[in-house]
Order: C-alpha cells, then sequence, then structure tokens
C-alpha cells in the first residue's frame, strides 16, 4: 500500500481482493457468498470502473449489518421448464445467485441451444458487463437485464417508476473470450456516479439529473432528490419499461417502483431482479458465427477512432494490474474500520 499527499491511497489488485473479502466477512457475510461478490468487486476495479468497485463495497457491508441483504443466504436454483431456470436469491446478494444458476445455465444452453434464467428476491449485481462477459468465456452469447429502486419516469412524467435499468450483451471470440461487451443504463449515466460525485462533493454535469421539480441540475445530490434523465429522452424510457419486464415481472421479482433504496439503510430487502437469456450460436448458425462476428468487429476497428464496446475495459486490465488502484483515504479508512 501506498500513500499519496495523505489524500489517496493506492493498492495491488490482491490487497484490493484481501480488503473486500476481510470487511464483507466482517460484516457477517459467509465465505462463500463474500469470495462471489470480491470477485465482482475487484472486476469491476480491474476494468476502471471504479463506481461498482470499492466505492460501493461500504454500502455492501452496512446493508449486511443491517439484514436488509442477508449475507448467509443460500440461493435455490430450479430448473422449471425445459429450458428455463428460476433462482430465489433468498434475500441475498445477487452474485451468489447468478454463479448459482450459472452453473447450471451454461449446460442447459448447451443441450437445448438457448435458455433463460431468472433471478428473483435479488439486490444489486454490480456491473451487468461482469456476468454476461462470464457466459460468453463459455462459447455463449448473453443477453441481461437488471432492475433498480425507481429513479426514471416514464415518457411525459415526472414521478419515477423505473430504475436506472441495465441491459447487457456480450458475444463469444472463439477463443475463450469476448468479442465485444455493451452495458448501458437506461439513463443518461448509471445513478452510481452521481453517487460517486455527492460523496466527492463534485458538480455533475448538465443532462445527468432532474431535480424534484423535474428542472435540470449540477449539483448531485439535488440529482438524487430527483430522477435521472433517460438515455435517448423517451427512447430511454422505453429501454426502463421493457428491462423491467424481463428483469422484474417476469422474474416475479419486486417492480422498481416498490423496492427500497440501494443507497440506505432503510426499507428492509430490495428483492429486485435479473434475467439471462444465453444461446449456444452453433445451434443457430453452426461454424459461422465466429466468422460473422470477426467480419463485424473487422468493420468497426478498422475505421480510424472506431472501437467495440468493452475495448476500454479490457485495456484497462494489463494496467491496474501493474499500476494498482488508487482511491480517496477516506474510503480506505471507512473500509479498514469495518474489519474492527
Amino acid at each position: 500500500m501506498s500513500a499519496a499527499k495523505s489524500e489517496t491511497v493506492t493498492l495491488t489488485i490482491d490487497q484490493v481482493e484481501e480488503l473486500t473479502q476481510a470487511v464483507l466477512l466482517a460484516s457477517g457475510t459467509s465465505q462463500a457468498n463474500a469470495l462471489s461478490v470480491t470477485k465482482s468487486v475487484v472486476a469491476s476495479e480491474l476494468d476502471g470502473i471504479h463506481s461498482h468497485g470499492l466505492a460501493r463495497l461500504p454500502t455492501y457491508c452496512e446493508h449486511a449489518r443491517c439484514d436488509k441483504i442477508d449475507g448467509n443466504a443460500v440461493p435455490k436454483v430450479e430448473r422449471v421448464a425445459a429450458a428455463a431456470l428460476r433462482v430465489d436469491a433468498a434475500d441475498g446478494f445477487a452474485h451468489p445467485a447468478i454463479d448459482a444458476g450459472f452453473a447450471e445455465l451454461v449446460p442447459l444452453a448447451r443441450e437445448t441451444g438457448i435458455a433463460g434464467m431468472a433471478v428473483m428476491n435479488s439486490y444489486n449485481c454490480g456491473v451487468l458487463g461482469y456476468h454476461v462477459e462470464t457466459l460468453a468465456r463459455q462459447g455463449l452469447v448473453a443477453l441481461a437485464y437488471t432492475n433498480a429502486p425507481a429513479s426514471i419516469a416514464p415518457a411525459g412524467g415526472v414521478n419515477a417508476v423505473f430504475g436506472t435499468n441495465p441491459m447487457a450483451c456480450a458475444a463469444p471470440d472463439g477463443k475463450g473470450g469476448a468479442a465485444f461487451v455493451v452495458d448501458q443504463s437506461s439513463s443518461v449515466i448509471a445513478k452510481s456516479e452521481v453517487i460517486v460525485h455527492a460523496n466527492s462533493g463534485e458538480p455533475i454535469p448538465e443532462g445527468w439529473a432532474l431535480d424534484s421539480n423535474g428542472n435540470p441540475t449540477t449539483d448531485p445530490k439535488e440529482g438524487l432528490k430527483g430522477t435521472m434523465v433517460p438515455a435517448g429522452g423517451y427512447k430511454g424510457a422505453g429501454a426502463a419499461l421493457i428491462v423491467e419486464m424481463m428483469a422484474a415481472a417476469l422474474s416475479g421479482a419486486t417492480l422498481s417502483s416498490n423496492a427500497s433504496s440501494f443507497a440506505d439503510n432503510s426499507g428492509g430487502p430490495t428483492r429486485t431482479g435479473q434475467f439471462f437469456i444465453a444461446i449456444d450460436p452453433k445451434g443457430f448458425s453452426g461454424g459461422a458465427f465466429a466468422d460473422r462476428m470477426g467480419d463485424l468487429a473487422a468493420a468497426i476497428t478498422g475505421q480510424d477512432g472506431a472501437r467495440l464496446p468493452g475495448s476500454r475495459r479490457m485495456a484497462a486490465r494489463d494496467r491496474i494490474r501493474n499500476d494498482g488502484v488508487t482511491f480517496s483515504k477516506a474510503l480506505f479508512d471507512r473500509l479498514e474500520g469495518y474489519r474492527e
């Protein structure tokens, strides 16, 4: 560990992993669940998505300590139809529930060609792209949806009904990796980015959020009291509706409008949901998929300045492994406090 000007701390990835697991265990999370969440936190930091890494960890610890999350929950996986799985996260972390479901989803998709997995009684799953990339590394095309506590108003409305409701997609590259990873919220920016700005006291760009009166604001605290701006106006609200249908209505999870906040300790378990679709490309295109994807990727990357979605995350991994993860000493001190 190194500190600069006593304002920031830099940890190696191994130290990030050790710290994350230690504070989760100290907060009453089981070894298995802590390991699953830790993998996601480390992956977020490696990808440079710091808002879903260590910055999220105090909330995870607080929610485990106040029983908003059952840190010892054991997910239950059921095969409810020929190509359909349902996972009850049992008011625990989303990550172990998704991991448990994927252990059955991957072989099921290979068996049937396409399979779906609904997750209910769940929680914030971190970076959704992390989960679809996991499936892509298994040679599967993956689609995913997750809902969140309400923060986006419907088209023409002013009251929040949908969460920022991300959706993600990843495709295998035929070499054990992902050809691309698309991961985008239905809002202009993930709400976690507004929270990061509120915690640091920095203003947000206009166009990210609206205050409680529906007016544009650059004050992140006022934005958190209001609503998030949907990406592309009514199109973003439409995307949020689709995600709500898939991740909440289809999964049997709590609707965004009824879910308690991911950000504070009130309201009890959130019981939000996720939905995943895994597709074995061999069942549809034979051996043509990899060639087609190679041609598609070349058409994109062959243009100056053009890039495939997820390429910046992947490029960050070697750099961050070398340079470590730098974050505020205040956050480090808060995390260290959970060990006690």
